[in-house]
């Protein structure tokens, strides 16, 4: 089974030794749970939502079998309208729907700052997608490493090795129910032709 991790610098693994990055760290979890299990590292440092949607058709191979959607920090980050974000993940969600890829939204919560009307707009975001689209969703990706100081790097920003193990550990039993889903029929019907069942 080959899985994709779309995201930006969270997923990429910035300021990290290559086998740290979230991806290999994954893909020993799972392996070690005995799925037999590649989890291809699509993340670019600086990406927002849509510049993920931009570079979906080639992120994503004909070998995908699911994708795990770790997009949408850069946004908040940038104070970018929530609706632009939005909008960008509902198309790349959709789009994978009906290619018939089970999808895995990781979430994000806006930084306090940008205040709360931004945060209640930005924030809902995964949610109503996942519910829309019946995706899988994980609704923190840095739940357990977010300000946790001796779990980032100095920026205070990206996780340090340490951090990615936390956040491995958190969403594995989620990525193992997208694993769960590889070969069945997606919200809009489709089948992914490539799928195969899980390896328990």
């Amino acid at each position: 089974m080959r899985i994709v991790a779309l995201g930006d610098s969270l997923t990429a693994g910035y300021g990290l030794d290559a086998e740290a990055a979230f991806p290999v760290r994954l893909e020993r979890a799972l392996q070690e749970r005995g799925h037999d299990v590649v989890i291809i590292n699509g993340g670019v440092s600086g990406d927002t939502a849509s510049d993920g949607l931009a570079r979906l058709d080639w992120s994503i191979g004909p070998d995908a079998d699911a994708v795990i959607v770790e997009l949408g920090a850069n946004d908040a980050l940038r104070g970018v309208d929530p609706a632009i974000t939005r909008q960008a993940l509902d198309e790349l969600v959709r789009n994978l729907d009906e290619r018939g890829l089970p999808v895995l939204l990781a979430g994000m919560v806006a930084p306090p700052n940008l205040g709360r009307e931004y945060g209640e707009a930005f924030d809902t975001i995964y949610a109503d997608l996942s519910e829309q689209y019946d995706a899988l969703l994980y609704p923190f990706f840095l739940d357990g490493v977010a300000a946790e100081a001796d779990l980032n790097q100095p920026d205070g920003i990206h996780p340090t090795a340490e951090g990615v193990d936390i956040i491995v550990e958190r969403i594995l039993p989620s990525v193992e129910g997208l694993i769960e889903r590889i070969g069945a029929p997606t919200q809009s019907g489709a089948l992914q032709p490539a799928g195969q069942g899980p390896i328990l």
